[in-house]
């Protein structure tokens, strides 16, 4: 039995699926002419890899295979979930609303109780492109296609003629993936990134948030609850969305007060376009007979006004639809829009005096709608109809998304280094003084209202830059308003001085404002905590800025102009830097505590504190199933709301697809809503602290024991593909802050994925086994404790599974390949002997912690890891003796070198998509 066929025996129909797809592939190849190459194709052909030599067009071939296997895996989940709840009720699957809801019912919350909470949850997950994604968008959009040609073949319903007909099609989708290619020829420009993060924003989650809303309504009733507490939009719960392309300049040259300006226009256009669409599909629905001068008065007398607003072309709306009165009215409310429509299709914004100024106007409008068609006596279609356009309105505004602005500590110490030198003070002493000579040269600046240079000076490279910036944010909010923006956020935040000056720099572009009781900043000010250590100063640092006056008359201002119930602070905690700082367990441990701390902080203070949680593909760097993450999280640390990020690879995994998409964004709210509301009440959190407190200074300790190992950088940097990564066209940001070759200064995602890669996976389990161990042999008795809290704590089940779904995807027999690249023997056989002698300690560790193997605690990741191993394993074989020639011709600067790393980056592209992560 060939590993296939005993994938399909134990897990069934996805891997039928699988096989269908490659006999479709391998007719497409051999169509081409490439029959030979054909026979290559993993699982169905028997491959002798010692006599196959894998060139450009084979590396392809693998690449497309293992994006057909994630394609049926992602299918086969959905459709699981799917005949899951069809068959045994939508309160069977774990983490969505019809569970939550069930457990809120069963803990005795009433209806009302339950929306009073879920009427205030928000979730915000932030689309980010750092050098992850190792797709082109053009190829994503070509496995959309496949995708849903796949999900035709669910319908058994088709003729032999029909079923050959949707073959044909399945086999031209898979033509032109395999003739489009998979990697970039030129490194992606911003413009690049910024259209395929649109593309999700606007073609992709407007009808996510319709779905969503459907499941909600539908998990409400199946849950027995009152219908009518749910009639509102403004009863449910609400979503939008952050972005980071066009903002994010930490370590990013290329993102220029220029970008940033183009970046708000462009969201602001095709938010308008996803608000139009709307408006055009209530055009279409209501159509019925009823003649304006019969409409109900409340419509008849909005529609005189906005005929006087808009003067004589208004007519033009209204000849349009003439006795539709509801369809004239929304009419007029298209022609309010700003933005300019040629052919039927958006194409510039425009400004005109009677254009909408912002989103709230259009829904007066809408609600006038509304209560009019109530009143006509269409409730049903008032309610339904018109809701689904608020709730369009309401999630993407006139703005699509949040721009968050995120700058390095470092840098914005230089910017005013360069603008007290302008004024004629002394910057260095700002630079180079104590903690408390920078306060106290920027709390006698706050004092004041001047900024250090007038508006027409040249100011030295950082300080212009900045200044810059923040002048397009005060420009935007001045036209527009503050709905568009997110929060400056300070990464590397290690003092209340990193804080503080983000606000003397935005004196310096008009983003104060006069209160009465003094000055506040326009813009929310956030804190990102990212190392061990900085996590650890981190509840002193934000109690000195809660306590600051302007930070206070800030947040003041801030809950008036948004309406908050409370002073809101938030917080960015990172968990890619923690790991590559601590390793793991001490990264989870300080996570988690870092935050319980913050919440108290927050407390103390009367502010309500929303994290926003740094989080990226791989496990190192936060990954693992939402809703067991939701219910890790410390108690109070979910307060209704939450940002993440969402980096490269992740959101085309999570969002390419709308069934997908609406299950991750459903996860994600019902959990936030229901831990929100039902708490972490278990009664063995202090025990679980106290333990995960002792492991986390152990782990760190035996993890920076390796990296600080006198041989360690060498062995990385030869035993890992991280020189042909930084060379990679994946992403538009340097793989590196400043060029510098150390530890610190490489970016914690080409960290990770470089030891993905190949195969190591140190990230996500290195210090476990010799600290577990250790617990074990030291502390007996706390021990079986532990191994009994392992089956139901949330923190350590979630903490542990993911150590042991990486411990899966490491290969020892393939990382020693790796190794042998290192070309001194004593750095090889110190570092490797480390590495491998942990992996025993952590693979028996585990194994007595979850009792059972892995192939029967989780079947279908074992057989999956099972069946990619057995294609994988030959990309691996393969770019070990490219990396090897590669740095031999780069050495005698052999021309043929760029020939051989551009055969390695398509390997990085098979291996990512195989692997299903990047870093």
């Amino acid at each position: 039995m060939n590993q296939l066929t005993k994938t399909q025996a134990n897990l069934g129909k996805p891997y039928i699926d699988l096989e269908y797809l490659l006999v479709c592939f391998k007719e497409v190849l051999e169509e081409n002419g490439e029959a030979e190459l054909a026979k290559c194709i993993p699982w169905i052909n028997e491959i002798d890899k010692d006599v196959l030599e894998l060139d450009h067009k084979h590396i392809q071939l693998f690449s497309i295979v293992f994006q057909l296997l994630n394609m049926v895996e992602e299918n086969g989940a959905v459709q699981h979930r799917r005949k899951r709840e069809d068959e045994y009720g939508s309160d069977t699957i774990n983490g969505l609303w019809g569970k939550s809801l069930k457990l809120c019912k069963e803990k005795g919350l009433s209806g009302k109780q339950i929306i009073d909470s879920v009427k205030s949850a928000h979730v915000e997950p932030v689309l980010t492109a750092h050098p992850t994604e190792a797709k082109r968008a053009t190829i994503l959009e070509h496995h959309r296609e496949l995708y849903l040609l796949l999900v035709k073949r669910e319908n058994r319903m088709y003729t032999d003629i029909e079923r050959e007909d949707l073959r044909r099609d399945i086999k031209l989708a898979i033509d032109r993936i395999w003739r489009t290619g998979e990697i970039y020829i030129e490194k992606p420009n911003l413009k690049d990134e910024l259209r395929g993060i649109v593309h999700y924003l606007k073609n992709v989650f407007p009808d996510v948030v319709k779905i969503l809303d459907r499941r909600f309504y539908e998990a409400w009733r199946y849950n027995g609850f009152d219908k009518s507490l749910i009639k509102v939009p403004e009863n449910l719960p609400k979503y939008s969305f952050g972005n980071w392309v066009g903002g994010d300049r930490d370590g990013h040259p290329f993102v220029t007060a220029e970008v940033t300006k183009e970046t708000l226009g462009t969201l602001r256009l095709n938010a308008l376009i996803v608000v139009r669409r709307s408006l055009m599909k209530l055009v279409k629905q209501l159509s019925f007979v009823l003649k304006l001068e019969k409409a109900p008065d409340l419509l008849k007398t909005r529609v005189d006004e906005i005929i006087e607003q808009v003067g004589d072309s208004a007519h033009v709306a209204l000849e349009r639809n003439k006795g539709e009165a509801f369809r004239q009215f929304v009419g007029l409310l298209l022609m309010k829009l700003p933005i300019d429509i040629e052919r039927e299709h958006a194409t510039k914004l425009k400004d005109y005096s009677y254009c909408y100024k912002n989103e709230d106007e259009l829904l007066r409008d809408l609600d006038i709608l509304q209560k009019s068609l109530v009143e006509y006596g269409a409730e049903e279609i008032a309610y339904a109809d018109v809701n689904e356009a608020i709730r369009i309105i309401q999630t993407f505004g006139f703005h699509l998304a949040h721009l968050d602005i995120r700058q390095n500590s470092d840098f914005h110490d230089k910017a005013i280094q360069q603008l007290m030198n302008a004024a004629g003070l002394e910057g260095d002493k700002f630079v180079e003084g104590s903690e408390e000579e920078r306060l106290a040269i920027l709390n006698g600046e706050l004092t004041s209202a001047r900024p250090f240079t007038h508006r027409k000076m040249k100011r030295e490279q950082n300080a212009q830059a900045v200044v810059d910036c923040y002048k397009v944010l005060t420009d935007y909010i001045e036209k527009y308003s503050a709905k568009g923006l997110g929060s400056l956020i300070i990464s590397m935040t290690r003092s209340l001085s990193d804080l503080l000056s983000v606000y003397i720099l935005a004196r310096e572009a008009g983003l104060f404002v006069q209160e009465e009781d003094g000055f506040a900043c326009r813009m929310p000010v956030v804190p990102l905590f990212e190392t061990i250590d900085d996590m650890e100063r981190s509840p002193e640092i934000l109690d000195a800025f809660l306590s600051h006056p302007f930070t206070q008359r800030s947040l003041k201002y801030q809950k008036r102009t948004k309406g908050q119930d409370k002073p809101m602070q938030q917080v960015m905690i990172g968990y890619s830097d923690s790991n590559k700082d601590g390793g793991v367990l001490a990264s989870q441990w300080n996570l988690y505590s870092t935050q319980a701390k913050l919440t108290a902080v927050g407390e103390k203070h009367g502010v309500r504190i929303l994290f926003f949680h740094g989080k990226g593909g791989s496990i190192s760097r936060g990954a693992g199933p939402t809703h067991y993450f939701m219910k890790s999280l410390p108690e109070g640390a979910l307060q209704n709301d939450i940002r993440l990020t969402e980096q490269g690879e992740t959101i085309a995994q999570k969002y390419a697809n709308r069934m997908n998409a609406t299950y991750n964004l459903e996860l994600l709210m019902a959990g936030t809503a229901t831990n929100t509301l039902l708490g972490n009440s278990e009664e063995h959190t202090k025990e679980v602290e106290d333990v995960m407190e002792y492991l986390s200074h152990v782990s760190q300790k035996h993890y920076q024991e390796l990296i600080h190992h006198e041989h360690f950088i060498k062995f990385f940097s030869q035993a890992t593909p991280i020189d042909a990564i930084e060379h990679s066209k994946i992403g538009s940001r340097p793989a590196r802050r400043t060029g510098k070759r150390t530890l610190n200064d490489l970016r914690a995602i080409p960290w990770v994925f470089s030891w993905n890669q190949s195969r190591f996976n140190i990230t996500s389990w290195y210090g476990v086994g010799s600290t577990l161990e250790e617990f074990m042999n030291e502390k007996p008795e706390m021990f079986e404790r532990f191994r009994e809290l392992v089956d139901f704590d949330p923190l350590l089940r979630y903490v542990l599974t993911n150590i042991d779904t990486s411990l899966a995807a490491t290969d020892k027999s393939i990382f020693e390949k790796y190794a042998g690249l290192v070309e001194d023997e004593e750095v090889k056989s110190s570092i490797l002997g480390l590495i491998e002698n942990e992996l025993e300690k952590t693979e028996k560790i585990l194994g007595i912690l979850f009792k059972r193997p892995i192939e029967e605690r989780r079947p279908n990741h074992y057989y999956s890891n099972q069946l990619r191993a057995q294609a994988l394993n030959l990309l691996n074989d393969r770019q070990v003796e490219l990396l090897k020639q590669w740095r031999d011709e780069t050495a005698n600067e052999d021309p043929r070198s760029e020939e051989t790393l551009q055969e390695i980056l398509l390997l990085i592209n098979a291996i990512a998509g195989a692997l299903r992560n990047t870093g």
